[in-house]
């Protein structure tokens, strides 16, 4: 009669042994020998679900634990992604920083002219353009254009095209377009091939080229002009030639209201 009870302890060690589960109590079953025969089906029964309830804790897997490391380190991860996305958008930025620079720049050309004055003496010969944020004064030769803040003087020669605030020509000998945002004037014995803009003129040696300015243009006797002239006014000194036409095309006058055009 202890039998089976004997072997039903020895049957759950031996399953919990090649489980790895930790022995716990079980219930005694109680056997009564006294009242009558042992049912030898029920015992197997009861040794069966035993059996089921160990099977099921060695398969059943443990669910993996998340440490508290490891989500640190994509919290890191995300913060080092969000900054070189920031890194990436301020490098895009730089052509806005490129563009501001070049307005710099810009505006440097443009500002007030120094006292500075440069002086190409007469015995020097330059070959290319020449730029001065001052006057310049040329009793050389320059092959190339001429551009400055101040003024521009030219008592030699001048092989390109000019830009100042105030032009003038004495005795010179210039090809190239000449503009200034002042007065130009022309000296006797100079000799300019190509087109005056200024806001006015004085004109006493030879221009040949369109003459365009705003304000009045004065030519003298020794002038000699091979060209058109534009003007607000115009006004022509005995001795003057001129070969071309003569347009007061800025002054205020509107000459169709004058003859009912």
């Amino acid at each position: 009669m202890g039998f089976f009870k004997d072997f039903k302890e020895d049957f759950n060690d031996a399953l919990d042994e090649m489980a790895g589960v930790e022995e716990t109590p079980t219930e005694e079953v109680m056997v009564n020998t006294l009242d009558g025969d042992i049912d030898v089906e029920s015992e197997l029964n009861k040794l069966d679900g035993l059996l089921e309830q160990v099977t099921k804790k060695v398969d059943t897997p443990a669910e993996p634990k998340v440490e508290a490391p490891a989500a640190a380190a994509v919290e890191q991860k995300v913060e080092k992604k969000s900054f070189f996305e920031t890194q990436k958008e301020t490098k895009m930025e730089a052509p806005k920083t490129m563009d501001v620079m070049g307005n710099v720049a810009e505006a440097s050309r443009t500002q007030a002219a120094s006292d500075e004055n440069a002086v190409i003496t007469a015995g020097m010969k330059v070959t290319g353009n020449i730029e001065s944020i001052g006057s310049v004064e040329v009793q050389g030769e320059i092959i190339g254009d001429v551009a400055c803040n101040g003024k521009l003087v030219v008592t030699g020669k001048v092989n390109g095209n000019s830009q100042s605030s105030e032009f003038f020509a004495d005795a010179a000998k210039i090809e190239g377009e000449v503009v200034t945002s002042g007065t130009a004037k022309v000296g006797v014995g100079s000799v300019i091939i190509g087109n005056i803009t200024a806001t006015s003129a004085v004109i006493a040696g030879a221009v040949k080229g369109d003459i365009d300015v705003n304000g009045p243009v004065v030519v003298d006797t020794s002038a000699v002009v091979m060209g058109n002239i534009k003007s607000r006014s115009v006004q022509i000194n005995n001795g003057a030639v001129i070969e071309g036409f003569c347009s007061q095309s800025y002054a205020d006058v509107d000459v169709n209201s004058v003859f009912n055009i």
